[in-house]
């Protein structure tokens, strides 16, 4: 469940969770069973950085968490104002969570923007750190304050700090030869370490981390440790912060193994890396940058050690274009993109199609149309994926649900890729590609075997007894044609994006041709292998199923989770294979009287189910860039139920 406790000391229906009092002289340490903690502040802040550390902190510590940057497009938004907020919300707990959080139980505000930007998702009695150093008369006039907020009563229903945290900064580092500028721009670094001390995290790694980050400058890495570790002695000295809390780490929730704090396109590139791996097929990445896929180039082109080349290309059809190469080459080929670059990639989609070679296109989704919002997720690319090209050119998509699932989904779309010669879309988006929760590092025996046969010889013998080689004679099973590595003797081949004759690959027009083709290509991606989907249906007694796909099932959980709290009965079903659909799918619909479907679009996974099943599926949509709320989604669903 993500309902937010209604004060720091007590869970979420009221109950105290338990306090601890330390000997006489001591602070006092309150023990919660979660926190929802969002920094806040100007794009060069820090933000992201300072959550980022204490997330790589409450990992280590062994808690369950999930993860919410926000930030804006620009790469130097315009410092105090609200377009230039940059925050980053984490939700930490002694036991299973499935989101970042409806709204913060702390805000760390570092200027007026930030307040102003974030304080409507504050409930009252939240605890709200400023930094009241940058409450100025121009800055809190920049954002629309007449007055105060720290002054004018507005903030009479919160706990508010006021900490002067860059003033403290620069008195921390005035034995440093640095300008006040330059020490500045450690009090991140500061108030990272007054919310370490606040909620007993471990300093050690972002210490280590630090002095790696800044190894070429000695001063600069001292510097933020002294910040850093100013925060932790003002929080144990102060008489202003008098308690301290505790969350368990989440002992019972994970299955025994080694885990690691991880991101949605970390996790994605390490997918990729393991698929080729169990392959035994170099992988190849051709991609042009585009944000919020960026990340996996990055990544990948850290690993040549494993066989991984990346080329960042020109544009997106050079990337694609580069990829499909490799891919005729008997490489894995990977191109990856937001949804704008899947739209310039269409046309070599479509070759990809005809060619029937292997080929993952991951699609990082992004608020659209055109440009959009850069910076904020949307999961409205699935029309796009499903038929964004010319003539029948159908294509497997598959969707990760979480960050850390994006590593099996990847291994899943290789999967299809390899078995099947064709290429497969994977539908990711920002809030799973920026996002992170812990993640359990899998052995590789438990990794699926992908390695392919490539084509060796002859597979034909014409009616005279000559034996040739036929590029799209097909497996009887899977309808995949052979895979022959350009250079192999004996099984020299056309290839191109006319229309290919039935197993000897020559060009043809003939009608009845082309009608054979388009169907077998449909037959193929019809006939793919997937997984029934499963119900979770406890008491199976519900009338109401909700239906989801990619990174909604977090918050379609969380909500579910309540309404069964609250004695509702509700089913729910999460799809992975979006093409071809689960094979159960349809019986499953019809179980049920009521079929809602949540989506951040307007309503495309509806329309495909209404389609192909003539269910009358019900959508529940949003379009604001943001994931949606456990809260929310709770009170949508029982109006479903009720209805």
């Amino acid at each position: 469940m993500t309902s937010q406790v209604s004060s720091p000391a007590e869970h979420a229906d009221g109950a105290v969770v338990g306090e601890q009092r330390k000997p006489a002289g001591a602070k006092d340490v309150r023990r919660l069973d979660r926190v929802i903690i969002r920094f806040a502040g100007d794009s060069g802040d820090g933000m992201q950085l300072t959550g980022d550390r204490f997330t790589s902190e409450t990992a280590s510590f062994g808690n369950d968490l999930s993860t919410l940057p926000n930030f804006p497009a620009e790469i130097r938004a315009p410092a105090g104002t609200l377009p230039g907020v940059s925050s980053f919300q984490l939700h930490f707990a002694d036991h299973d969570i499935l989101t970042p959080g409806d709204a913060p139980n702390v805000l760390v505000a570092m200027n007026p923007a930030a307040l102003k930007a974030n304080i409507g998702d504050v409930p009252r009695g939240a605890e709200i750190i400023v930094n009241t150093d940058e409450f100025t008369k121009r800055a809190m006039s920049k954002v629309g304050y007449a007055a105060s907020p720290l002054e004018d009563g507005s903030l009479d229903g919160y706990s508010v700090h006021p900490v002067p945290l860059t003033t403290m900064t620069v008195e921390a580092l005035k034995e440093f030869s640095l300008s006040r500028k330059e020490a500045e721009r450690s009090k991140n670094m500061f108030a990272l370490g007054l919310l370490s001390w606040m909620y007993h995290r471990p300093t050690e790694g972002t210490e280590k981390f630090l002095q790696t980050k800044f190894a070429r400058k000695p001063d600069i890495a001292a510097a933020n440790i002294a910040a850093f570790r100013a925060g932790w002695n003002f929080g144990e000295t102060t008489e202003d912060f008098a308690v301290s809390y505790e969350v368990a780490p989440a002992a019972h929730t994970f299955p025994t193994g080694t885990y690691r704090n991880i991101s949605g396109n970390l996790a994605l590139s390490y997918g990729l890396i393991a698929a080729s791996r169990q392959a035994d097929l170099p992988l190849y990445l051709g991609s042009y940058p585009i944000t919020p896929a960026s990340d996996i180039l990055h990544e990948l082109s850290k690993h040549k050690n494993f066989g991984v080349r990346t080329f960042q290309a020109e544009d997106e059809i050079a990337g694609i274009g580069a990829a499909l190469g490799a891919a005729f080459g008997g490489s894995l080929g990977v191109t990856t993109t937001s949804g704008p670059g899947v739209a310039l990639k269409s046309e070599t989609v479509g070759l990809a199609v005809s060619l029937e070679l292997p080929l993952l296109v991951i699609d990082i989704q992004r608020g659209g149309p055109s440009t959009g919002l850069p910076t904020k997720t949307e999961q409205a690319d699935l029309l796009q994926a499903m038929y964004g090209r010319n003539g029948e050119a159908p294509v497997p998509v598959v969707a990760p649900r979480t960050p850390a699932d994006c590593f099996d989904a990847a291994i899943e779309a290789a999967r299809i890729a390899l078995m099947y010669r064709t290429p497969v879309l994977l539908l990711s988006d920002g809030y799973l590609a920026n996002g992170s929760e812990p993640w359990r590092i899998p052995d590789t025996d438990e990794l699926p075997d992908l390695r392919v046969q490539f084509a060796q010889g002859p597979n034909h013998t014409l009616d005279d007894g000559t034996e040739v080689f036929w590029p799209y004679k097909r497996d009887p099973q899977t309808l995949a044609r052979p895979w022959a590595i350009p250079g192999t003797p004996g099984l020299e081949h056309r290839i191109g994006g006319i229309e290919k004759q039935d197993g000897s690959g020559n060009i043809s027009y003939d009608p009845a041709n082309h009608d054979f083709m388009v169907r077998t290509r449909q037959a193929k991606i019809d006939g793919i292998d997937v997984p029934d989907i499963e119900v979770d249906d406890p008491s199976g007694e519900a009338t109401t199923l909700v239906l989801g796909w990619g990174s909604t099932y977090g918050p379609i959980t969380a909500a579910v989770r309540r309404l069964r709290t609250a004695g509702e009965n509700i089913a729910q079903a999460h799809l992975r294979h979006l093409n071809p659909f689960p094979r159960n799918l349809g019986t499953v619909l019809k179980r049920y009287d009521k079929v809602v479907i949540p989506e951040m679009n307007l309503g495309q996974l509806a329309t495909l189910i209404r389609a192909k099943y003539l269910v009358d599926a019900h959508s529940y949509n949003q379009v604001n860039g943001m994931p949606f709320k456990a809260e929310q989604l709770a009170t949508a669903l029982k109006e479903a139920i009720d209805g």
